[in-house]
């Protein structure tokens, strides 16, 4: 187990107020596993379920702030770290760690950039899987034993990063719309604003990212995916 710098600061204490654990996941059998392992480790815990981004973002509407999100990368709904990317934009205070099978060290590495509190493998035991919480929960970055950053893109959060988080929620919404060939009027409906509204925000997603269309800010957003990365270690296995 490594253990990174102290990036949130959790006032927890194991005996203290009950912790409210959101888990936002769509495989039920880790579901089950990962409940087991956080009502162990935190006997008076409340733990929230939730398949989706979607329905992520209801839970934390409905109840209220949450202790931590733990989220899973591979969803059906989200690509690349889109889902990750709406947490940290739309709930900047809230810790989210991720529990991923993809371990690859760029896959970890970015991230850690875009927000992560922590990165916990799907692999490891129900004890080690406490710890990692344990580990988060006290203010610290969990990272699986053995990681090393790569050696490209070691050190601080990439530029891109810097500049998607300057995005509003609303710009990050539009965005990804973008990003899914979706043409003003599609994004206006779905928005439920008007198209002028959505070329005010088209705008201001192109003076933030730095770029000059449309194309060039969705080419940007599409370097946050990592579907080659998991493409070379699956041919790597």
């Amino acid at each position: 187990m490594q253990v990174g710098q102290h990036v949130h600061s959790i006032a927890w204490e194991a005996n203290a107020v009950p912790a409210n654990f959101l888990v936002v996941d769509d495989h039920p059998l880790f579901l089950e596993a990962l409940r087991l392992s956080l009502n162990s480790a935190f006997p008076n815990s409340n733990v929230t379920e939730a398949s989706s981004i979607t329905e992520a973002r209801k839970a934390i509407d409905e109840f209220g702030s949450f202790d931590l999100v733990l989220l899973d990368l591979s969803m059906p709904g989200t690509s690349g770290f889109d889902g990750l990317l709406e947490m940290r934009t739309i709930y900047p205070k809230l810790p989210v760690v991720i529990c991923s099978a993809l371990e690859d060290p760029r896959i970890i590495h970015e991230a850690l950039s875009y927000g992560a509190s922590g990165f916990i493998s799907k692999s490891v035991r129900r004890a080690e899987l406490a710890a990692a919480i344990e580990e988060v929960m006290s203010g610290n970055v969990y990272l699986p034993a053995g990681y090393t950053p790569p050696a490209a893109s070691a050190g601080t959060p990439s530029d891109l990063a810097q500049r998607l988080a300057s995005l509003t929620p609303q710009q990050l919404r539009v965005l990804m719309m973008l990003r899914q060939g979706m043409l003003n009027k599609q994004i206006a409906y779905e928005l439920n604003v008007g198209e002028t509204t959505v070329k005010a925000h088209v705008s201001e997603i192109l003076r933030k990212l730095n770029v000059a269309s449309r194309t060039q800010a969705v080419i940007e957003v599409s370097k946050i995916d990592f579907d080659t990365i998991v493409s070379d270690a699956d041919r790597r296995d």
